[in-house]
Order: C-alpha cells, then sequence, then structure tokens
C-alpha cells in the first residue's frame, strides 16, 4: 500500500505532461484519464483518489500505469476472453459508470445524473468483441446508447445478472450497431435461475434500432431470440435468428425493416411478432414519433422465415401490416391448435395481420404444408396494388375440432359440412375478414389440399387495374360472403373441387379478361348467390368459361358464345370480327368433358400488343382453333397473363 501511495504521487506530479493518459486499474476494469482532461486530481488523506469526478477508493486500486493511449470520449469497451473480460472506461465518463466484472459476466450501470441531452455527442458508446464460452452483458441506466458489435461471441451458461447472452435494461432508443465485416453471435442461457429476468437472449427494454454491414446470429434457448420492449428498427445489417423457443423478433409499438436480410429458422412460435403497447393504437404516424400502432413496415431488403410451430405466424402484426418493398419468402409447416379461451380453432399463416394488410410492392413467395394453412390471413381490410409480386402455395387438409378441443385433419366433405366455421379452419392461398381490393401487382395461388380456396373475403372483393391473378384451387378459385366485383384486371381461376368465381352477393362483371373453371356440376364458372335473389350481371370485359353460369345471369352489352365441340390442351383465339381479342389454351386437370365452353366479348374487344400467332381455321361459336403452332407460346395474351399455367 505504501509503495502505491507514493507511486501515485508520482504520477499526480506528472500527469500533465501533453497527451499522456493515466490509466487506474481496478481488477477487470480499466479507467482512462487524458492529462489534457485531468485537471485537478484530489489525494485524500491516503484513503481516496478523485480524477475526473470519479472517486477511486485506494484498497481498490489494483495498479496504475502511465502510457500515451489515445483515448476516445464517450465509450466504454468490453473485450471478452475465454473465462475472462475486461472493461475499459473513458476518463470523461468514469463518474458516470459503475462497472462489475466477475468471469467473463459484466454489468454496467449508467448513473442516473449522466447529463444526456439526447443528441449523439452525449450518449456513451459501448464496445463488444472478443469471445467467451460462459458470459453476458448487462447494462442498464435512463439514456440512450449505442452497442456496437465487433465480432463478439457470447454463450451465457451459468447466468450471473440475467440469462440473455444482451440484457439492455435502459428504456430509451438503443442503438445495435453491427460492425461491417464482423461476425457476432449470441446464446443465451437454457435454464436460468428462476430470480433472474430472462425475456430474450437479446433484450432491450426500451427501442431497439439494429444497424450497420456486419452479421448477427442470435440462438434463442429459453424464450425468445430478440425482443425489444418498445419499437424496433433494421436496416442494412444482417441477422440470422437460428432458434427460439418463443418468437424470433418480438416488439411493441411498431417494426419497420428498410434494408439488409434478416433470416428466421428454428422458432417454436412465430417468426416476427409486433403487439400494441397500450391499450389503443396511435394508428400510423409522421416519422412514427410516439406511435403504438403494433403495426410492422416492410419497405425493402431480404427476408426469410421458417415456421414450424403449430398455429405459427411467420410474420404477425396486433396491428396492420404494409409492404411496400423487398424479397419476402415465408413458410410454415405446423398444422392447426384449439384457442380454448378464445373457442376456436387456429391454423399457421406466412403473413398475418389483426388489422388491415396494404401490399403496394415487393415479391413475396408463401408456402404453408400445415393443416389448415395459409399464405395470407387478414382480420380487417386487404389492398393489393403496384408492382406487388405474390406467389402462394398451400398443401395441407383442413383442421377440425370437438366439442372438447381434440384436433384432427379430415378430407371427408361431410365432415366439413357439419362442423362450424369456428370449429374448422380450411387452408386458403389469401383470406381477408374484410374486404378485398386488388388494383395491381401480379397474384399466382396454388391450394391442392381439402377446402383450399385461392381468395376468400368475409365481405366484399374488387378487382380493377392491371392485376394480374392466377388461382389454381381445389376449393372456390374466388369465394366471397359478398359482392364481387370486377372492372379490369385479369383473372384466372381454375377449381377441382368448386367453383372457379363464387359470390354469396352479386357477381359484377363490368371489364378486363376472365377465364374461369368450375369442377363440374352442381359446382359453376361463374356463381352468385340466386338462392337469395342476388345475380351475376356482365356489363363488358371478355369471359371465356369452362362450366355453366349460375341461373339468372344478365348479360348487358355484347354477346356470348356456347359450344361443347372443344378440346383440352388446344389453343383457341377468340376474335371481335377481325380483330383478335385474346388467345387461350383448355386446361387439362378435369376429367369431365360434358361442360359447356362459354365465350363472352363486349363490343370493346381487349387487344394486348405483342401478340404473334398464326392464322387459324374452324371457326365456331366466334372461336378459331389454332392447328398450326403458335409462333412465340409467351406472348400468347392469356397464357403470358397467366404465366403459362395450362
Amino acid at each position: 500500500m505504501k509503495r502505491l501511495i507514493t507511486f501515485l504521487a508520482a504520477v499526480l506530479f506528472t500527469i500533465t505532461a501533453t497527451a499522456q493518459t493515466m490509466n487506474i486499474v481496478t481488477g477487470d476494469v480499466t479507467w482512462l484519464f487524458p492529462a489534457s482532461q485531468a485537471g485537478d486530481m484530489t489525494y485524500t488523506d491516503g484513503t481516496t483518489l478523485t480524477i475526473m469526478g470519479k472517486t477511486f477508493t485506494i484498497s481498490d486500486i489494483t495498479a496504475v500505469k502511465v502510457d500515451m493511449a489515445k483515448v476516445t470520449d464517450n465509450t466504454v469497451s468490453i473485450a471478452y476472453d475465454g473465462t475472462s473480460a475486461k472493461v475499459t472506461v473513458a476518463g470523461n465518463v468514469a463518474q458516470y459508470i459503475n462497472a462489475e466484472v466477475q468471469g467473463a459476466h459484466v454489468k454496467i450501470i449508467q448513473d442516473d445524473n449522466f447529463a444526456g441531452t439526447g443528441t449523439k455527442a452525449s450518449e456513451i458508446e459501448y464496445t463488444l468483441s472478443g469471445a467467451t464460452t460462459d458470459g453476458e452483458f448487462y447494462m442498464s441506466g435512463k439514456y440512450k446508447a449505442t452497442v456496437n458489435l465487433e465480432g463478439v461471441t457470447l454463450t451465457n451458461m451459468t447466468p450471473v445478472y440475467s440469462g440473455a447472452a444482451v440484457n439492455i435494461a435502459n428504456g430509451k432508443r438503443i442503438d445495435i450497431s453491427i460492425k461491417k465485416g464482423t461476425t457476432n453471435t449470441l446464446t443465451d442461457c437454457a435454464n436460468p435461475a428462476t430470480d433472474l429476468a430472462q425475456k430474450a437472449c437479446l433484450y432491450v427494454k426500451g427501442h431497439a434500432e439494429f444497424k450497420g454491414k456486419g452479421t448477427l446470429n442470435v440462438i434463442g434457448k429459453y424464450a425468445h431470440a430478440i425482443k425489444g420492449g418498445e419499437y424496433m428498427e433494421m436496416k442494412n445489417c444482417t441477422i440470422n435468428i437460428m432458434e427460439a423457443i418463443k418468437d424470433g423478433i418480438s416488439c411493441s409499438q411498431y417494426f419497420l425493416m428498410e434494408s439488409g436480410e434478416l433470416n428466421i429458422t428454428g422458432t417454436q412460435d412465430d417468426g416476427i411478432q409486433c403487439d400494441l403497447d397500450g391499450k389503443t393504437s396511435t394508428g400510423q404516424l409522421t416519422d412514427h414519433e410516439e406511435e403504438d400502432s403494433g403495426n410492422i413496415y416492410i419497405s425493402d431488403g431480404t427476408i426469410h422465415i421458417s415456421a414450424t410451430a403449430n398455429a405459427a405466424k411467420a410474420i404477425q402484426s396486433e396491428g396492420d401490416l404494409i409492404i411496400s418493398g423487398g424479397t419476402i419468402t415465408c413458410a410454415t409447416s405446423g398444422g392447426g391448435i384449439w384457442d380454448s379461451e378464445k373457442k376456436k380453432t387456429k391454423a399457421a399463416s406466412c403473413l398475418s395481420a389483426d388489422g388491415n394488410m396494404t401490399v403496394m410492392g415487393g415479391k413475396l413467395t408463401l408456402t404453408s404444408t400445415g393443416a389448415g394453412g395459409k399464405g395470407i390471413n387478414v382480420n380487417g381490410t386487404l389492398t393489393i396494388s403496384g408492382e406487388a409480386d405474390i406467389t402462394v402455395s398451400t398443401s395441407g387438409d383442413a383442421v377440425v375440432a370437438t366439442e372438447k378441443g381434440k384436433i384432427s385433419i379430415t378430407t371427408d366433405p361431410s365432415v366439413l359440412s357439419y362442423h362450424t366455421p369456428n370449429y374448422k379452419s380450411l387452408p386458403k392461398g389469401i383470406k381477408a375478414d374484410g374486404n378485398i381490393f386488388i388494383s395491381g401487382g401480379t397474384i399466382n395461388i396454388t391450394t391442392t389440399g381439402a377446402g383450399g380456396e385461392g381468395i376468400e373475403s368475409k365481405q366484399e372483393l374488387t378487382i380493377d387495374g392491371s392485376a394480374i391473378i392466377t388461382c389454381n384451387s381445389s376449393e372456390d378459385g374466388i369465394n366471397t360472403s359478398s359482392n364481387i366485383t370486377i372492372n379490369d384486371g385479369f383473372v384466372f381461376v381454375n377449381s377441382s373441387g368448386g367453383d372457379g368465381l363464387d359470390a354469396n352477393g352479386n357477381l359484377d362483371i363490368n371489364g378486363g379478361v376472365i377465364y374461369a373453371i368450375g369442377s363440374g356440376n352442381p359446382e359453376r364458372s361463374l356463381d352468385a348467390s340466386s338462392e337469395s335473389g342476388k345475380k351475376i350481371t356482365i356489363r363488358g370485359g371478355t369471359i371465356i368459361a369452362i362450366g355453366n353460369f349460375e341461373n339468372g345471369f344478365k348479360i348487358l352489352i355484347g354477346d356470348c358464345k356456347y359450344t361443347t365441340s372443344w378440346e383440352y390442351n388446344s389453343w383457341y383465339a377468340l376474335y371481335d370480327n377481325s380483330a383478335l381479342v385474346c388467345a387461350f389454351k383448355t386446361p387439362t386437370i378435369h376429367s369431365n368433358d360434358k361442360q359447356k365452353l362459354i365465350v363472352y366479348t363486349s363490343s370493346a374487344p381487349i387487344v394486348k400488343s405483342g401478340v404473334t400467332i398464326n392464322d387459324g381455321t374452324e371457326y365456331f361459336g366466334g372461336m378459331a382453333k389454332f392447328n398450326s403452332t403458335v409462333s412465340d407460346g409467351s406472348n400468347i395474351a392469356l397464357h403470358n397473363y397467366f404465366g403459362g399455367v395450362w
């Protein structure tokens, strides 16, 4: 002790030399005080030393040295090395930092008196690096901060402060900066002590903003992989969630992905889950300031999610889900469950919104193989527009439940017709409890499981603009509980076990090109609820239909042709006088060759530019069968519109 006191006296006398830095070491923590900032240093009664507002008890100091080390203000660094960790604190924030280290378990408490103003210059920046097989980073305070991940590998085996690998208890905005060129891996404890809080492998109590151009791997062995107590944003970085006992990402207020890459696998619940923080939604606000909507926003980037749990959602919002860009690939494979609280069956879905869903752009590939699974499931209104490119495939059968909640999977139509909606969940390509508006984009849907409808609205459906829709379904191609209105666009529906277009209200066709195929009597190509006085009304457009229309339909403009003289797998062209309206090929999927082929065109024919096709003969009913080969199949009107599905 006397030797240390003598050394301190000498250091205090000489530290004012330019560019020198005093290193005060207390165990595994080093405090760096530049000479240019140190000012007066108070040495009291041989028991304490105060430098830049930080007071040390002499007996706690294990080493003191002076070197030429450069100090960056507002920084704290933590370097992990096996079973130990070293913490280094810049002198200008030393008085606001309490650091504790046990092995490789690090706890940082930021003093509530830290005079942060919310600007980056006043924030403390923490940097994690190195590797440990048994360590953690716990930090708390009341101010915004940045946490840099610079090639850190943290596995928390025997928790000291929390069971998480990284637990940030600040209730403010925290930047998680994943540094360019680095790979970082976090793994939490699978069996923490019951008195330790552990909500996720990486937990941020406040707002979490992920950025940088590095890679973060997260393995959640106890609960969620990543959880934010409030909103979460992501851009540029790559995040790989490789395992989670609960959700891959869980947050509240809102989730925003602007760019980067997000890969989620191995979860036992949802991929991404965003909830309201309070009881009432603020709705979407300008720049999301003070927003609490439960919304999910995806404007760009790449997302791959595989959700395998029963009734799991790849992406789930308690509010709205808004997609304007990016590439999203989601797959669900889990079956259905019985929700005893809500007294209903639940099944998996790739995209799910408790509010509304809007898809304005982006490339979406959605696959569900589990029982009752859905590509898109919306409690509110679904709007699809712009350049949205959506491909949906469902192959699971129906899931039903008994009154005691026992789950079974079935293909039996009599069982499905017996069960009320709450006791069954049918696979759907797209389902909305509210209205559906489609005014643009390309939608391709294939459903092969029992009861699998292509698109279902529990209210009204409107198709307009440049929308291109293809539905190959095992049940109705498009079904609504109310009206269907088609004003424009291109619609192909091919049902192997139901109606092509089925409106339980009115079916109004005012324009566009529609190719509708029903599975055979009693199913229709075009169906409306005639038993309740509803009708099919055709005011324009072009319609090719295999199978009868529902009784009582009206054609107000144009002419309708009927024929049974047609062949499967043959190209036909539809003319209005000498003008080519469209070319089409009849599918081979159905065995019932006794259905009528009904063709309608309004007086204003639709001709797609770039159609190149050889002249044909054998005219009948306004159609021409082409004996010669189509010169360029990719340019045939309907073949091109509907992705060459025939």
